[in-house]
């Protein structure tokens, strides 16, 4: 009887997601998107879909080369910005780039995809310069460009999206990226509680393995190989050439 009850369920959850997943974003031309790390990835390939899809995008790029050829393939809606996650000096510049274009109206979103994820191997192949670096994109960088754009969002009762990592709530591996996305993922919890009398929406996502650079084998092998040849030699045969071979 029990699996008779769940089965008949069934048909309701689907209608239910077919009812969600119908209801669309009214006058989004109006609705400016500000995303970060955009010159590959995620970033990118999330400015392009959601600039085909009408939405006004503020697409924050690293390099000069990601803004160029960013440009190149999106519309006229698609704004990009040089932008340094690491310096409050180029937030802040964003930022006032951003009040001119969005207005009276805020900013309806933004998305906090700005990280890297090397170096990464065993906590002691590792210095405390190697953390610093990696804290300051993936955990510091996603909190100033928050906190720069903060009033802009609650104006428009709009949304915060956070890019975490499954390795947000697991630590397989040694090094400061799980520690910058257990970082990502309580400062996530910390501001859905702060802002949601304002109206204000906080989400966070947890990707796994998808094809990007940061999961890129080579990458993180050559990265390995870079972090061993500075190792003091003592290190080295506590851990053996057979380690190195096996990773």
């Amino acid at each position: 009887k029990m699996f008779l009850y769940v089965l008949g369920l069934v048909p309701l959850w689907f209608t239910y997601r077919l009812y969600k997943e119908s209801k669309k974003v009214p006058n989004k031309e109006d609705k400016y998107v500000y995303i970060t790390g955009c010159d590959t990835g995620f970033g990118n390939l999330l400015a392009r879909h959601l600039d085909k899809l009408g939405f006004p995008v503020i697409a924050g790029c690293y390099t000069e080369k990601g803004e160029d050829e960013l440009k190149k393939i999106a519309s006229d809606r698609l704004t990009t910005v040089h932008l340094d996650v690491t310096d409050s000096e180029s937030v802040g510049k964003a930022t006032a780039l951003i009040k001119t274009l969005v207005g009276q109206n805020g900013l309806w979103a933004v998305v906090n995809n700005a990280g890297v994820a090397l170096p990464s191997g065993p906590t002691d192949w590792l210095t405390i310069e190697d953390y610093k670096a990696m804290l300051a994109v993936n955990l510091c960088g996603v909190i100033d460009v928050t906190l720069s754009v903060l009033p802009h969002i609650k104006k428009a009762r709009g949304r915060v999206v956070n890019v975490a990592s499954v390795f947000g709530r697991i630590s397989p591996f040694g090094g400061p990226y799980c520690v910058s996305k257990y970082g990502v993922e309580s400062f996530n919890d910390s501001l859905r509680l702060t802002m949601a009398p304002f109206g204000v929406k906080v989400a966070c996502i947890e990707p796994g393995f998808f094809k990007t650079n940061v999961t890129d084998t080579m990458i993180m092998k050559n990265n390995l190989r870079k972090l061993w040849e500075r190792l003091p030699h003592d290190v080295k045969e506590d851990y053996g050439q057979g380690f190195l071979e096996t990773c």
